[in-house]
């Protein structure tokens, strides 16, 4: 298997049902959510999602409202970490963020709107016909990352974290729970809909801890070399130093990759999100 014409494929099929999710009556908060979510963003999670429960031999069918509904709790969170009182953001994926396109007020509908549209979705996705007590597991699982233990938790973290904490293990934390919590439910649900062993899926989990946490610090680095890091924001690269947070991001990955290997998970795509985010030379000087 090809995997980046795979993800490619699976890219299209995917803008193809967030857009007809994204159908309505048009009003001005549909409009303000269609914008922040079709983009062009690189769908990450969603296609993680979708990679790990296809491995395990779950159908499109199955799998693709989760993906969805993946991917607009995290444009939800785009919108809202783009606010003012938040990180105030001008701009996300090389145009207007949200609110300076419309307004802080309606971005905040807006986001609150693709939240509540992702559970809608989740509500009446299907369930795998050989256990339908998985789906509930799931639904349990998105929430619990994203909420005040996860994703808010981690948010929070963020907005609160002092400039002068020099604590690594701080700056983890906050990634785990802000950045790392989401993709690793998202490869973890698309194996557990699949119905994949327990092992798998606790590898599953632990590759998708490691994942998320390189996610970020790459971030991190591109923040520093691309001119766009801003002094008050929690940066581990900037704590580090970017030789030995590039060798972090490295073992960060080779993490990633062992919690594969270990439980035999062969799969050429999943290990293709790990050398997605590698650094290349050029991101590197």
């Amino acid at each position: 298997m090809n995997p980046a014409k795979y993800l490619s494929e699976k890219k299209e099929r995917l803008e193809q049902a967030l857009s007809f999710y994204l159908q309505g009556e048009d009003s001005p908060v549909l409009e303000a959510m269609r914008y922040a979510v079709l983009d062009g963003g690189k769908r990450f999670r969603p296609l993680l999602l979708l990679s790990s429960g296809e491995h395990f031999g779950a159908e499109e069918s199955l799998l693709l409202p989760y993906a969805c509904a993946v991917e607009f709790i995290h444009n939800y969170s785009l919108i809202h970490d783009d606010l003012p009182m938040m990180d105030n953001d001008d701009f996300r994926r090389g145009r207007l963020s949200c609110h300076k396109k419309y307004g802080e007020g309606l971005a905040l509908l807006a986001g609150d709107g693709l939240l509540s549209l992702a559970f809608e979705i989740l509500a009446g996705a299907p369930a795998p016909a050989e256990n339908h007590k998985i789906k509930d597991q799931v639904l349990s699982d998105i929430a619990r990352a994203i909420g005040p233990a996860g994703m808010i938790g981690g948010q929070w973290l963020d907005i609160s974290f002092s400039p002068e904490n020099r604590n690594p293990a701080d700056f983890e934390e906050t990634a785990l729970k802000k950045t790392a919590g989401l993709i690793k439910v998202s490869v973890s649900s698309g194996a557990r809909l699949a119905g994949a062993p327990v092992t798998k899926v606790v590898a599953l989990e632990n590759y998708g801890t490691w994942l998320g946490l390189a996610f970020q610090l790459r971030d991190d680095l591109l923040d520093l070399t691309n001119d766009r890091e801003k002094s008050f924001r929690p940066n581990l690269a900037r704590l580090l130093g970017q030789e030995k947070a590039v060798a972090l991001l490295e073992e960060y990955l080779q993490k990633a990759l062992h919690s594969l290997k270990t439980a035999g998970i062969n799969s050429s795509v999943l290990e293709y999100f790990i050398a997605q985010l590698k650094l290349t030379q050029e991101s590197k000087s």
